[in-house]
């Protein structure tokens, strides 16, 4: 059945504070899903931020962030390597149920949707959760990240840039990043879909996000405070994307 109207979220990376403030407007909203494109727990607060979403029906991709936490307990186990502080942090703050719901989130999601057709969400490309897609990519590229894809939308993730492109006779589109965006402007980015394409932006509260990401004893938490004050430039996050094609 198609649906009428779908918010697309991506990349909150455990910042459990904007996703309240993107879901508080949900609420009025009232989308007929939600989809998540990866990279969820990531962050200073894994816990809350899964929290937020229990009881929800969102279908959820998985990202390179919430794969490297699944596999953390096979890198803690390995004697032969030594693992970080933030990995030992993360470790600590993903219980096994909290893995395992990561473990099951699918590569992709597909749904049709009034006026744009049928939909496939991914967290870098369809290919892989680590393909870095701009609005520069070329088209090379794009053709082969989307062989044997027929999909008249292909939404991806993982730059932590908006974009809407037409290219190749698809629609492709980034909604953005909820909890760590790199638009040279604070807030929560997201996009909803159905029957165009809407990019929205949410103001949440960022003295809030900083205290909490201080008090969380994340290893990363004043880097990441950094990057939620002062973004940096989509156009310089750009060009480091295209010179990389894929990142982990």
């Amino acid at each position: 059945m198609s649906k009428r109207r779908v918010v697309v979220l991506a990349d909150v990376h455990g910042n459990a504070v904007a996703l309240a403030a993107v879901l508080a407007e949900l609420e009025r909203e009232q989308p007929d899903a939600i989809v998540h494109c990866g990279d969820l727990t990531w962050g200073p607060l894994p816990e809350a931020t899964a929290e937020l979403l229990a009881g929800l029906d969102v279908l959820y991709v998985s990202g390179n962030a919430d794969r490297f936490v699944t596999e953390l307990d096979a890198k803690l186990a390995d004697p032969t390597t030594e693992p970080t502080d933030r990995e030992r942090w993360l470790a600590e703050h993903h219980d096994d149920r909290l893995r395992a719901w990561l473990a099951s989130f699918a590569p992709t999601v597909q749904l049709e949707i009034d006026g744009l057709g049928d939909v496939l969400f991914s967290h870098g490309s369809p290919r892989s959760d680590e393909e870095l897609i701009t609005v520069e990519t070329s088209e090379a590229r794009l053709a082969e990240a989307i062989a044997g894809i027929t999909a008249d939308v292909v939404v991806t993730a993982h730059t932590h840039v908006r974009y809407t492109r037409r290219a190749l006779g698809c629609t492709f589109l980034n909604p953005g990043s909820v909890g760590m965006p790199y638009e040279g402007e604070p807030g929560a980015y997201w996009a909803l879909l159905g029957p165009g394409i809407e990019h929205r932006r949410t103001q949440y509260d960022l003295d809030e996000t900083e205290r909490r990401y201080r008090e969380s004893g994340d290893p990363r938490a004043d880097e990441m405070v950094e990057i939620l004050r002062r973004p940096p430039a989509p156009a310089e996050v750009i060009a480091h994307a295209e010179s990389l094609a894929f990142s982990g």
